[in-house]
């Protein structure tokens, strides 16, 4: 079975947005302190947590709040993941639920045997230097409890929207890429296919691997499989890029798909990633693809040290139709060569407010050079 968790208030927005048509047998649980804030989830199982200890309020940003909360109710917690062989755990950190109670809740479910994998936010340089400090504690204990962790940082998504975009509009597009990273590896197990893609495929790829990349495109058109496979290789908003993954495991969708477009999208992938990489593919059938559009999902691993290269800005069309160039982003930093965060909230704001005001910029290379992805490009140099 395949379970998604939503823990504390970011969590649970999440998972409240993921449930509505998602792929079927999947079941989701909302976690939280806050019984006003777990009661407004969208989702049928919900545990309240630490009602003795916050009397059904927040933590007051305390992770250590939060993780004696989940302590309290590891029994409920337990006995809700029972049984189950993939658990997704998503979480905003910064806070003191998500923070505090995701590393309780993944150390329960690598108890019960399942495969554990953290989908979860980092928060925005403008919530200040102690919440980031928080959600960087909370994921090198996160890291620890889980098998893979995919790693959004929220201030990615300056590089995608629009000066005028309504906040809650830019917020659905970060909940969007969580639920792309649940959903589209739940459909490669979920769904059968001409080349079938099982639960011990994901397993072997997945299973203690620590930073993890998904990626999913959709694309349509006579160069639908190289449009697709660049839109899943190089989504902004994730930490890292594909380069130097040395285990992948990706799907293909499409109601006519040929036999070319196969070959290139596998020729494309491999390119992209470590020589050495164990690669499983398959095809599969998505019934909520229209006609004509082909799909391509992306599940990378293997990043261990050395091997995580951070994303560079690339031009990108991003999701509200312009194209743009995202913010330059900061690789996450060392214990030997770690900075202020105070410094760097100033340095990456005034980088921001740059991307964010100018919309677009001018360069003297050929346009269509830069619809080629990076990886190609730099293979015609």
């Amino acid at each position: 079975s395949i379970k998604v968790v939503g823990v504390g208030g970011g969590g649970g927005n999440a998972i409240s947005r993921m449930c509505m048509d998602f792929v079927k047998g999947v079941e989701f649980i909302a976690i939280n302190t806050d019984a006003q804030d777990l009661d407004s989830c969208d989702v049928r199982k919900r545990i309240y947590i630490g009602k003795n200890l916050t009397r059904g309020l927040g933590t007051g940003m305390n992770p250590e709040i939060g993780r004696q909360a989940a302590e309290e109710n590891r029994s409920e917690i337990a006995e809700s993941l029972k049984a189950s062989d993939l658990v997704f755990i998503t979480a905003g950190l910064g806070g003191g639920t998500g923070s505090g109670a995701s590393p309780v809740v993944a150390e329960v479910a690598h108890e019960a045997g399942a495969l554990t994998i953290g989908v979860v936010t980092k928060p925005f340089l403008f919530e200040g230097s102690q919440r980031m400090k928080v959600a960087q504690d909370a994921l090198a204990k996160l890291r620890e409890k889980v098998d893979a962790l995919i790693v959004v940082p929220n201030d990615r998504i300056f590089s995608l929207i629009q000066k005028d975009t309504p906040i809650l509009k830019a917020f659905a597009a970060i909940d969007d890429i969580l639920r792309n990273s649940v959903s589209g590896i739940a459909e490669l197990i979920a769904i059968s296919g001409l080349i079938n893609i099982d639960f011990a495929d994901i397993r072997s790829i997945m299973q203690d691997v620590g930073t993890a990349l998904v990626g999913v495109g959709i694309a349509s058109g006579q160069e639908r499989a190289v449009n697709a496979v660049s839109q899943a290789l190089n989504s902004p908003l994730l930490e890292v890029s594909v380069e130097g993954a040395k285990g992948v495991l990706y799907g293909v969708a499409a109601r006519d798909l040929r036999m070319t477009e196969f070959n290139n999208i596998a020729k494309m992938i491999s390119e992209a990633v470590d020589p050495a990489a164990k690669i499983i593919c398959g095809i599969y059938n998505d019934r909520k693809l229209k006609k004509g559009q082909l799909k391509v999902v992306i599940i990378a691993t293997g990043f261990n040290g050395a091997n995580a290269v951070p994303r560079n800005g690339q031009l990108l069309t991003n999701l509200f139709g312009s194209t743009t160039y995202p913010s330059h982003t900061t690789p996450e930093r060392s214990e030997k060569n770690d900075k202020s965060d105070d410094v760097m909230a100033k340095n990456e704001t005034e980088k921001s407010k740059a991307s964010y005001s100018k919309g677009h910029v001018d360069i003297n290379a050929d346009e269509k050079t830069w619809e080629i992805p990076a990886f190609l490009r730099k293979k015609r140099k």
